[in-house]
């Protein structure tokens, strides 16, 4: 098996490759705080994240599964937009929509964890002295990780893109995947929720 050079008729794959390892490396937390485990979270996540997890709230518990099987599905996704052969119609236009919506969504998240440490730093808002070296974690390594793995899942799209037969609607899904995270997102922000 020959490895074959990427040429300009054949887009780069990497951005599908770093998509899904973003996803299944960003699963791992995920699984290991909903089995019980906490090591490192005291000091780079939200305090009253860590007593929901020691308190094995069920609740909470449940979210924790269920954003790691999301994030297992988002390393699927990234698989998939690497794929060389061209799928459906249909299904081009749900990876656009399902990866644009991701990667919107991601790099939203990641900028406001980025922004509001900032702005925490600067001392243009107050956080309780206890939170200020959390703070630092979500504004350093938390918010450029979404970041990091909302752009992947752009740029994969875009490569997938380029390969797709139906340009032009896999195009439309992907602007309303993204718009629609956004849209989403904002709402929720406004509403006190996340």
């Amino acid at each position: 098996m020959s490895l074959r050079r990427e040429t300009a008729s054949s887009p780069a794959r990497w951005p599908g490759y770093a998509a899904a390892v973003w996803g299944f490396a960003f699963a791992v937390p995920s699984f290991y705080w909903a089995m019980g485990g906490l090591a490192g979270a005291a000091s780079t996540i939200s305090p009253s994240l860590v007593e929901l997890a020691r308190e094995r709230n069920p609740g909470f518990i449940t979210v924790l599964w269920v954003t790691g099987v999301f994030k297992v599905v988002g390393g699927m996704l990234g698989l998939a937009l690497v794929r060389r052969r061209t799928w459906g119609r249909g299904m081009n236009r749900l990876l656009q929509l399902t990866a644009g919506g991701a990667g919107v969504l991601l790099v939203w998240h990641g900028a406001l964890f980025v922004g509001q440490g900032l702005l925490v730093q600067a001392h243009v808002i107050d956080l309780a002295p206890e939170l200020l070296p959390v703070s630092r974690w979500y504004t350093y390594l938390w918010g450029p990780w979404f970041v990091a793995g909302g752009l992947t899942f752009i740029f994969a799209a875009r490569m997938h893109l380029s390969r797709a037969a139906d340009r032009r609607d896999a195009m439309i899904a992907g602007i309303v995947g993204g718009l629609g995270a956004l849209l989403l997102s904002v709402t929720a922000l406004i509403a006190g929720i996340g």
